[in-house]
């Protein structure tokens, strides 16, 4: 898996004393669009903190595809914030500029990856799925999920998670790694189309590498390999 530096785009940490809702557009680089707002206690202080999904807005990344695929192509980029909320009103914690874009030029029958209502907080723990669907090219859906827990002044990956289903033969697959204790569980055998229950393979394997990454070392674009 491949790693980067965090991205510069004229964010600080300020903490604005207004809490109202419109000093998100504060943490907003100009010519960028908040796409999405998710609410929910992230560091278990009883504040509702706020994670912001933010795409640019530059028609040069409106792409025409005479292909396969859409007509346009929106390869503008996207970025996630998150944001505590304090006694003073909001702090940007953590970003990651390496979301997926709606829409990817090498790969035009791709759907949006992050559609709307795939970033959630359950129970103080940020998740982040990416949905991998073509519309040509591939029978394959892949289901990528990430979760996140705000430990040590940082969101720490704790888990991922992965579901690929073939769509012409039905198999499925999945694949669940708990970062904490080092185990990957694999279960093959599954299949959607079968009337009757499949004969079920689940192994445990222990992590060849030990993994301490955090939210703004994660590539969202490219598929993840943990050994």
């Amino acid at each position: 898996m491949r790693f980067f530096c965090l991205g510069c785009l004229g964010f600080t940490t300020t903490v604005f004393a207004d809490p109202d809702p419109s000093q998100y557009q504060q943490f907003i680089p100009k010519h960028w669009k908040i796409i999405e707002t998710v609410r929910g206690d992230l560091n278990r202080d009883g504040k509702e903190d706020i994670v912001l999904v933010i795409e640019e807005n530059d028609p040069k990344n409106i792409l025409s595809n005479d292909g396969l695929g859409s007509p346009e192509l929106n390869t503008n980029p996207r970025t996630l914030l998150v944001l505590f909320k304090t006694t003073h009103g909001y702090q940007l914690i953590s970003t990651n500029p390496y979301l997926p874009s709606e829409n990817d030029a090498e790969s035009p029958c791709l759907a949006d990856p992050l559609e709307e209502g795939n970033i959630k907080i359950s129970k103080g723990i940020l998740k982040i799925n990416l949905n991998h669907w073509l519309s040509c090219g591939s029978w394959y859906v892949t289901n990528n999920t990430f979760s996140f827990r705000y430990q040590d002044l940082g969101f720490k990956l704790i888990g991922f998670d992965q579901m690929s289903f073939h769509r012409a033969s039905g198999e499925e697959s999945t694949l669940s790694i708990n970062f904490s204790t080092g185990k990957l569980k694999k279960i093959t055998g599954e299949n959607e189309f079968e009337e009757t229950e499949q004969p079920i393979k689940t192994q445990w394997q222990t992590l060849r590498h030990h993994y301490n990454l955090k939210l703004e070392q994660i590539n969202f674009k490219e598929p993840p390999e943990f050994k």
